[in-house]
C-alpha cells in the first residue's frame, strides 16, 4: 500500500520508511512558530522546563500581529515578552511593527516554509502551510514550548480525505469560495482530525493566493491540515524566497485515503458563509437582503496583492455606502509597499475605505474594527463564530474580496455582477 502526500512528509520527518493512519510519531519540526498571543504561554513553559536555549533559533519564528500595533498595556507587555525572548536566544525571525506581517502570510512571501517542511504553530491556522506543500497544523502553546526546546512534536498520523475539484471557475469565484463551498458540504466537523488533500486540474491552475485561502481553511471543516501537492506554481513561487532545497512530495497512486470527494466547480458560485459557522455557506443568488455595517478586506486568507487588485478594480471611481465602514488590511509589509506602487491604497483611500497596517486586529475582534451590539460585518476573514469580532450579538459574515468590495459599495451583501450593471 503506497502512501499520501501528508503521510511521506510525516515519515520523513520520523526517520521511518512508511507510517499509517493512527501512529503516534515524534516527529522533528522545520519550523515552529508563536505569536503575540500564544508565544508568551510558550516562553512561561519554556522557563519553567528550564531548557535555557532554544534547539535552533533559524528555525523558531515569533510573530508580533495580533494586536499589533499594541492596543493596550497588556498587549504591549505581550509583545515585549517577544522581543526580549527573541533578543536573548538570537532569533533569526523575529517580527514586529514595521517589518511584520500576518503570520500565515508571511512565512510564505519570506520563504521561510518550503515544500515538504513540516511546521507547526501555536495558532490554528498554521494548516495554511499546506498550500507550499508542507505539512502544517496548530498545536498548543505547551507543545510549542516543547518543540522549542527540543525541535520535536509528538503527533497522531491523520487518515486523509481527497477533494477533487474539476471544471473551470466562474468569473469572480476564488479559492475562498471554493474552501466555503466545501466546509458547506461536509459541515465544521466534515474532516475532524483528518488531512485535507485538494486535487484535480482546477486545484492545478489555481494561483498561490487562492491556494493559501483553501488550506489556511481547512481548521474550519475540523482538519488537521489541509495540502496540495507542489506542482510548478508553488516551485515557482518558493523560487528566490529561501536558501533552503524544497522537497517534492506527491501521494501514490494506490495511497489509501478514507474517502474522496467531487465537486464541478462550474456549478459553484461565489460564496457567503451566514452567522454563526464558516458551514452556513450559501451562494450569492441565495443571500437575500443582508444590509451591513462594516466590510473588513485582509487577513490570512485574503489580504494578498492579487486580493487586493480584485477589491480595487471595484471600488475603482465609486465610494463606500454612507452606512458602512470599509477597513482595508495588505496581510504583510510587502503587500502594502506593492499595492502603494500600483496605485491601490489610494483607490481604497478615494472610495473612503480606511486603510491599516498588517494586523490580525479584527478578525479575531481585538482591535482595528471591532463591533458593537447588533452589528453586522462582511469579511474576508476566516471565521464567523458568535462575537469574534466583538459583541456576542453581533453579526459575522463571510466572502471572497469581490463580494466585500461590491457589498461595501452596495450597503448591503452583494454580487460583483452588480457593479457590472452600474450599481
Amino acid at each position: 500500500m503506497g502512501m499520501t502526500i501528508t503521510e511521506k512528509i510525516i515519515a520523513a520527518h520520523a526517520d521511518k520508511a512508511t507510517v499509517a493512519p493512527g501512529d503516534i510519531i515524534m516527529a522533528s519540526v522545520d519550523v515552529a512558530l508563536g505569536n503575540d498571543i500564544t508565544a508568551p504561554i510558550a516562553i512561561k513553559e519554556f522557563r519553567k522546563i528550564c531548557a535555557g536555549k532554544v534547539f535552533d533559533p533559524r528555525k523558531i519564528v515569533l510573530v508580533a500581529d495580533h494586536f499589533t500595533p499594541n492596543k493596550d498595556i497588556q498587549s504591549a507587555e505581550q509583545s515585549k515578552m517577544l522581543r526580549e525572548f527573541a533578543r536573548e536566544q538570537g532569533l533569526t525571525h523575529f517580527y514586529d511593527v514595521g517589518r511584520c506581517g500576518v503570520e500565515h502570510s508571511l512565512l510564505p512571501e519570506r520563504g521561510i516554509v518550503i515544500p515538504g517542511d513540516l511546521v507547526i504553530g501555536a495558532d490554528s491556522h498554521t494548516c495554511t502551510y499546506g498550500a507550499l506543500g508542507a505539512f502544517g497544523t496548530g498545536v498548543g502553546s505547551t507543545d510549542l514550548a516543547a518543540a522549542m526546546a527540543i525541535g520535536k512534536v509528538w503527533l497522531k498520523v491523520p487518515e486523509s480525505i481527497k477533494f477533487v475539484y474539476r471544471g473551470e471557475m466562474r468569473k469572480w469565484v476564488c479559492g475562498k469560495d471554493l474552501i466555503l463551498y466545501t466546509i458547506g458540504q461536509i459541515g465544521v466537523d466534515g474532516a475532524l482530525y483528518k488531512a485535507m488533500e485538494f486535487t484535480g486540474d482546477t486545484i492545478s491552475r489555481l494561483p498561490m493566493p487562492d491556494r493559501i485561502s483553501m488550506c489556511n481553511m481547512a481548521i474550519e471543516a475540523g482538519g488537521k491540515s489541509g495540502i496540495i501537492a507542489p506542482d510548478r506554481i508553488a516551485l515557482d513561487y518558493s523560487a528566490g524566497r529561501s536558501d533552503r532545497t524544497p522537497h517534492v512530495y506527491a501521494s501514490d497512486g494506490d495511497a489509501h485515503y478514507e474517502k474522496v470527494i467531487e465537486f464541478d466547480v462550474s456549478s459553484i458560485e461565489p460564496q457567503v458563509a451566514f452567522p454563526s459557522l464558516p458551514e452556513n455557506a450559501r451562494g450569492i443568488s441565495k443571500v437575500g437582503e443582508v444590509r451591513i455595517d462594516q466590510v473588513v478586506i485582509g487577513s490570512c486568507t485574503n489580504g494578498q496583492i492579487e486580493d487586493l487588485r480584485i477589491a480595487a478594480g471595484i471600488f475603482k471611481g465609486k465610494k463606500v455606502h454612507p452606512d458602512v465602514r470599509t477597513i482595508v488590511i495588505p496581510a504583510t509589509q510587502g503587500v502594502y509597499a506593492q499595492a502603494l506602487v500600483e496605485g491601490l491604497l489610494e483607490i481604497f483611500v478615494k472610495a473612503e475605505a480606511a486603510v491599516s497596517t498588517p494586523t490580525c486586529g479584527p478578525c479575531l475582534g481585538g482591535h482595528m474594527g471591532v463591533l458593537a451590539e447588533g452589528e453586522r460585518a462582511l469579511a474576508t476573514t476566516n471565521r464567523n463564530f458568535v462575537g469574534r469580532m466583538g459583541h456576542p450579538k453581533s453579526e459575522v459574515y463571510l466572502c471572497g474580496p469581490a463580494v466585500a468590495a461590491a457589498s461595501a459599495v452596495a450597503g448591503r451583501i452583494c454580487s460583483p455582477d452588480k457593479m457590472d450593471n452600474g450599481l
